[in-house]
């Protein structure tokens, strides 16, 4: 069992303008578990009683991004308002805080990721294998299959959604020690496939369109993330899946029940499993081996 505990944050975040309509609250350096989940405290804390002239609210990894019209509310006063807030949420990472749990799935080591890896192996640092091979070399793991194991036996949370349209950034549910980081390409591909799980240093991803892209590609999920015509009932609240503070959990499939998902998506009768959850950070430090396990039977019960 792990004893890690929940690292410190700085005593008070630093506030900073952009312009005369941003304030930019950092709340730490350094990305952790304990700084994006004070990040979403705060930013829930606001949503929950937002202040007249507040136009926008963006969590991200470990700062909190405010839009403000300053003919309704002066600076000063938001600023003040925020730090009253950030005060309020200190205990964050010892409160559960009140979220969803959603499963995945994903088709691992894919035909279609490993074409598009294929014709931009001059990109990586290691050109003579796969992104697969080069993830757990670098993490001292013995094959391919002991990574793909190791990543989806933890749960992720969102830490942020964002830099194209529905895509998640995820940090994984545990400690530090054990993390899985993987450097990205020496260089951006020009091409990568629509839903391709995929990693860079410490944050998987799931790209939610085709486009350019650095992260190492691991697979393939089976269903949008991104839905801007709604037709799936996931969509029903808005054309993005994921929100800020979402435990993710990835399920590998085989062939035949990627292409079930997928005819499901085509009909429009694909419903993702997902529960209300509520995360303990405390816990999930302290013995993340068997609060991953707690997660995935709360997820197989639904």
């Amino acid at each position: 069992m792990t004893t890690t505990a929940v690292p410190p944050l700085p005593e008070s975040a630093r506030y900073s303008f952009g312009g005369d309509e941003f304030l930019l609250v950092e709340v730490a350096e350094a990305m952790s578990l304990a700084a994006n989940v004070r990040v979403m405290s705060m930013a829930r804390a606001l949503q929950a009683d937002r202040p007249d002239g507040i136009t926008d609210i963006c969590p991200a990894n470990a700062s909190l991004l405010l839009r403000f019209d300053p003919d309704v509310i002066a600076p000063q006063a938001l600023t003040d308002r925020v730090q009253q807030v950030e005060e309020s949420v200190k205990g964050a990472g010892d409160e559960p805080l009140q979220t969803r749990i959603i499963e995945v799935p994903v088709a691992y080591d894919d035909p279609i990721t490993a074409e598009v890896a294929g014709r931009f192996r001059a990109n990586h640092q290691a050109p003579e294998g796969t992104d697969l091979d080069y993830a757990a070399a670098v993490n001292n793991l013995p094959d391919k299959a002991a990574f793909i194991e190791r990543h989806h036996g933890s749960a992720w949370l969102v830490s942020m959604v964002g830099f194209v349209a529905g895509l998640p950034f995820m940090f994984q549910l545990t400690d530090q020690q054990h993390q899985l980081e993987v450097p990205k390409y020496l260089s951006p591909r020009t091409d990568t496939p629509a839903l391709t799980v995929g990693h860079g240093g410490c944050f998987a991803c799931i790209y939610s369109v085709r486009g350019a892209g650095g992260y190492q590609m691991f697979g393939i999920a089976a269903a949008p993330i991104y839905d801007p015509e709604q037709r799936l009932a996931d969509f029903a609240d808005g054309m993005v899946l994921f929100r800020p503070g979402d435990l993710v959990r990835f399920r590998p499939v085989d062939t035949d029940e990627y292409q079930r998902i997928q005819a499901e998506v085509a009909d429009g009768s694909y419903r993702y499993r997902q529960r209300a959850v509520s995360l303990d950070l405390s816990r999930a430090l302290a013995d993340p081996v068997g609060y991953n396990a707690e997660l995935r039977e709360l997820l197989d019960g639904a």
